[in-house]
């Protein structure tokens, strides 16, 4: 194995520590894996939809309320690549998410959703190793049916 695959494999562990503790709704996980220090003012997030938060403690806050606010959510990843470049690293990945409402009042399971996202992931390498510096997710537009693309090759 050589030093960059170790690496790339360090980041990744790191990428799925960052879904794992918003999946499992754990801030004080989260606080471990988002860069803190000289440059905590530079982390940012742009979630699907939101403008662009900026600075360390704006970002948590964003994980909070969507933490508190969400009853379910698991994150399915594909098309994972990680590039690695000295203290630097990104992530880009599809994250196929499913989320749900509140239980039923039976006890049974709320309703469920499932989304698409792109998203890039920026990591900075530390002492306590690497930590996510910029988050960017953005939805994938539903894709066209089939009648709809034969329609338009006929033209």
């Amino acid at each position: 194995m050589t030093p960059r695959t170790a690496e790339a494999r360090a980041v990744e562990r790191a990428n799925q520590a960052f879904y794992d503790a918003v999946e499992n709704s754990d801030l004080d996980a989260l606080e471990s894996v988002v860069l803190d220090g000289p440059l905590a003012e530079s982390v940012a997030v742009v979630h699907p939809g939101w403008p662009v938060l900026r600075g360390r403690r704006e970002v948590m806050r964003s994980f909070a309320l969507i933490m508190a606010n969400t009853d379910y959510i698991q994150f399915f990843l594909t098309d994972v690549e990680v590039g690695v470049d000295g203290d630097a690293a990104v992530v880009t990945c599809t994250e196929n998410i499913l989320t749900g409402g509140p239980a039923e009042d039976d006890g049974s399971a709320g309703s469920l959703v499932g989304g698409l996202v792109v998203a890039t992931n920026v990591f900075r390498r530390t002492a306590d190793g690497w930590r996510l510096w910029v988050h960017h997710g953005s939805p994938v537009l539903a894709e066209e049916d089939d009648e709809t693309e034969e329609a338009e090759h006929e033209e």
